[in-house]
């Protein structure tokens, strides 16, 4: 890809913020999903409720919340934005063993939520591995990806297209 193709390079191949003021405001949405997988035993001592540290459930959702609202101050080229809703949802999958998360993160406004919905997920899967940590180190977090994404002129996406 060359540097034309890539939004946050300048003209001289330097990182810069992408002007936004000029682009419609339009409805956006970003839909992303990640995986913590565990031990049986690690799964079932989280849905029991007795972790150590609490509800793991609860925890996760507020800190990928939280995350999705400071994604401009992680991700260095983000733009500080007003979201209008953020969701993240984490449920058991026993399949894996483990949790899904998902986040839901809305705007209307100038750019994409990708990076929130992203980053809600990473720091929810992270804090679910903090929460549960000292009964299995070995858990993994994978396949954090962007599922779904609708508005702006680069058109929408959809993984399962």
């Amino acid at each position: 890809m060359t540097a034309e193709k890539l939004t946050h390079l300048n003209e001289a191949g330097e990182a810069r913020m992408v002007d936004v003021s000029d682009k419609a405001r339009t409805a956006r949405e970003a839909v992303a999903e990640g995986f913590v997988v565990m031990a049986p035993e690690t799964l079932a001592l989280c849905l029991s409720g007795q972790a150590k540290k609490g509800d793991v459930f609860a925890a996760a959702r507020i800190a990928g919340i939280f995350a999705a609202k400071k994604t401009h101050e992680l991700i260095p080229l983000c733009h500080p934005l007003l979201l209008s809703k953020v969701e993240v949802e984490v449920a058991p999958d026993e399949a894996l063993p483990g949790l899904r998360v998902k986040a839901r993160v809305k705007i209307l406004g100038e750019t994409g939520v990708e990076m929130e919905a992203l980053t809600a997920v990473s720091v929810a899967c992270l804090t679910i591995y903090d929460m549960l940590k000292a009964a299995d180190r070995g858990m993994r977090i994978e396949a954090v990806r962007l599922l779904l994404k609708t508005g702006g002129k680069s058109g929408d996406f959809s993984r399962e297209a």
